[in-house]
């Protein structure tokens, strides 16, 4: 399950002789999600499906930064539609694994990288941790986190985050309940949670209990971002606006918006 080092951007560690496994973004300062993390985050899934004695993935980051988001360069029209199927195909990765994924979360946690976070079963961050769905700020939206995050903040919070586009930070982030608990150091929060919580239990009966707390959940996500997928390739796509916002990000310049 560890790759290749060549082409590696995580860092993996089996922990509790192999009943945890430790996952970390490895590619500082901004831990951006391309492509190529993407494919091996969703090899690594594919695989740890397939180890019977493992009951948790622990996903954290090196650095001083969780994640800026997923590369801007790969949302600009010739390129968007690869890059989105394979990021939602993570997410399908993901649940399909059957596995409880813990996430520790430092410094920056945003659009991606935020989709990323939410979708796992228990997110730790730090309390100066700054969370945030900025895609607005671009002209395009968020289809994960459109379909996943009034599940956790309920519908008026998650309104204003895909809305407007604000950081907030991790205490604000705790009180909405968009992260589980804040701690000084994250990933050791997370890594005694699980060996407290999760080691004692049976592996197969650990996947048995996700499939089930997620049954419904799983169903509608699968149907959702399918939609959303649709409505940001065929239509936002095609508006001048959302390309003028990712080609001003790039050049690091004002979007000179038509509101069309």
């Amino acid at each position: 399950m560890s790759g290749t080092a060549a082409a590696r951007k995580l860092r993996i560690e089996e922990l509790e002789g192999g009943a945890l496994l430790s996952v970390r973004l490895d590619a500082p300062k901004g831990n951006v999600l391309d492509a190529r993390m993407v494919g091996e985050l969703n090899g690594l899934f594919a695989g740890a499906a397939r180890a019977p004695a493992l009951k948790a993935v622990l996903l954290g980051a090196e650095g001083a930064h969780f994640c800026f988001g997923a590369s801007v360069e790969e949302h600009r029209p010739e390129a968007v539609a690869d890059m989105l199927r394979g990021f939602h195909g993570l997410f399908r990765s993901i649940a399909a694994s059957s596995l409880p994924v813990l996430c520790a979360v430092r410094g920056a946690c945003l659009g991606g990288g935020l989709e990323l976070a939410a979708f796992c079963h228990r997110l730790v961050a730090h309390p100066e941790a700054k969370l945030g769905q900025p895609e607005i700020a671009l002209g395009v939206f968020a289809p994960v986190g459109s379909a996943i995050l009034a599940e956790r903040v309920g519908r008026g919070a998650a309104d204003d985050l895909l809305l407007s586009g604000r950081t907030v930070d991790g205490r604000e982030a705790a009180a909405l309940g968009l992260v589980d608990a804040l701690a000084e150091d994250p990933d050791a929060a997370q890594l005694e949670w699980a060996r407290a919580h999760l080691l004692s239990r049976s592996a197969s009966s650990l996947r048995f209990a996700v499939r089930a707390a997620r049954l419904d959940f799983d169903l509608r996500f699968a149907q959702r971002v399918e939609q959303l997928e649709r409505l940001y390739l065929e239509e936002l796509m095609a508006t001048h606006d959302a390309a003028e916002g990712i080609e001003a990000f790039l050049a690091k310049r004002a979007p000179q918006w038509r509101d069309a």
